[in-house]
């Protein structure tokens, strides 16, 4: 039977499928359920009070996730002209930007470190190997107006790519005797550190978009050489050199991106768009291949640990669909099947798949939900997941977060997290939570 977290009530992790709850957070209930296993504990990261101090400190306004700063008329008047153009041609696009499962929050990929945007024009850095009792690392930048998305770059340090109005910021971590280096005839604001009691990040680099648009996708290639970036104000997407900086635009069809993923193994590529096209690229050649949804658009997509299918979550459907490919790359034939996930109305009365989360063994799939009725409102599902050969899944039970009413805003496992699935949930009640999930019997006492 499915577990369920009571009212009142927190999850603190899951241990052989059942999803323990606590009355309250606590560093000790955590030591001593799961601390005593891992040898360690994820404490939860607050970022409520620090979005309302951000906001003070930088005298601007904030209406439906969009920072407005306090200018003069002529800067005013600009800014209304350049948002009805937005609206004028991608009426839908900038309408339905809330709707997908936008990167908010990311695990490094090879270190116990998380980064989230916790307010418009910043982002938290927590390291839990190196900052045990300090404060997490705060970057912020005049650069960094209303941001999007996230990610660290794979085999670079500790480097993060943070996308926003007008392009990609570049944050490095910077040790003494071991200082970031900055781009060279890079933009004079550069080179500004984070406030932090922590490590000191350092922004390095920051890549234009094309038109200044507003970059709201972004995906790494597994190499780290590769960065991509989309928009919902752009038909094409970017892929940059990072080590030269340079972008090339790549176009396929109308309607403005809604999301990228690059697979695991950098074979293959995904691109959605807000009409309900998505494509399937292969990288040796970049070619690609055109799908269509007939429900709705792709508001989450996650690839599965081989690389090898791709899983989707659509704005009409309570039904996953998952895209195999028939053959090995760089062949574009497959198929997409249904992932039925029944209880996700007729348990819970929701209205439709929110987010998706696929944790690096395949093994666990997380779920959040529009609606639902006054018992599930709010709570993240969790699934078993098998893939031999087609995906099959048993719910586990759902995860209930801290604070009155919390509502998962985004969430992320961490990829190679070597004792088991490690989901973080950041929550609109104020806190970024870690939920270890720990099911190998191996693991457990």
């Amino acid at each position: 039977m499915a577990s369920f977290p009571p009212p009142g009530s927190l999850t603190l992790c899951e241990l052989n499928r059942d999803l323990i709850t606590v009355d309250a957070l606590s560093d000790d209930q955590a030591n001593q359920t799961y601390g005593k296993i891992l040898g360690s504990v994820f404490s939860p990261v607050p970022f409520h009070s620090l979005e309302s101090e951000a906001s003070d400190q930088e005298g601007a306004t904030t209406t439906a996730g969009e920072t407005v700063q306090r200018k003069g008329p002529v800067a005013l008047l600009q800014g209304l002209v350049n948002t009805y153009l937005g609206r004028l041609f991608y009426p839908n696009d900038v309408h339905l930007l809330p709707e997908v499962d936008l990167q908010g929050v990311s695990w490094h990929p090879n270190k116990h470190v998380i980064a989230f945007i916790s307010a418009p024009t910043q982002v938290l850095v927590r390291d839990y190997q190196e900052s045990e009792g300090k404060d997490p690392s705060i970057l912020a930048n005049e650069s960094h107006r209303d941001v999007r998305v996230l990610e660290w770059r794979p085999n670079g340090g500790k480097m993060l790519a943070v996308g926003c109005k007008g392009g990609i910021c570049i944050w490095a971590a910077s040790y003494p005797g071991n200082a970031a280096s900055v781009r060279s005839g890079a933009a004079s604001f550069l080179g500004s550190l984070s406030r932090s009691s922590g490590n000191r990040y350092i922004l390095v680099d920051f890549l234009r978009s094309p038109y200044d648009e507003h970059v709201s996708a972004l995906t790494w290639s597994p190499d780290g050489r590769y960065l991509a970036s989309g928009s919902y104000e752009s038909s094409s997407f970017t892929v940059w050199d990072f080590a030269q900086g340079v972008g090339t635009p790549i176009r396929r069809g109308l309607g403005g991106i809604s999301m990228l993923k690059w697979s695991p193994t950098g074979d293959y590529f995904f691109a959605s768009k807000f009409d309900g096209t998505f494509y399937l690229w292969e990288t040796n050649t970049w070619t690609s291949e055109q799908w269509s949804s007939t429900s709705g658009f792709v508001k989450g997509a996650t690839w599965d640990p081989d690389g090898r299918m791709i899983l989707l979550a659509f704005s009409e459907s309570s039904t996953l669909g998952s895209v195999h490919f028939a053959s090995k790359p760089p062949s574009l034939d497959a198929h997409l099947l249904p992932v039925d996930l029944p209880e996700i109305l007729s348990l819970t009365g929701s209205q439709g798949i929110e987010k998706i989360a696929w944790d690096n063994s395949g093994e666990r799939l997380a779920i959040s939900f529009k609606g639902g009725d006054d018992m599930y409102r709010g709570l993240i599902a969790i699934y078993d997941t098998r893939r031999t050969p087609l995906i099959s899944t048993s719910l586990i039970g759902f995860i209930r977060g801290p604070g009155d009413s919390p509502k998962p805003i985004t969430f992320s496992f961490h990829g190679k997290f070597k004792q088991g699935p490690l989901l973080s949930v950041c929550w609109s009640s104020g806190f970024c939570c870690t939920y270890p999930l720990l099911f190998r019997s191996h693991m457990l006492p």
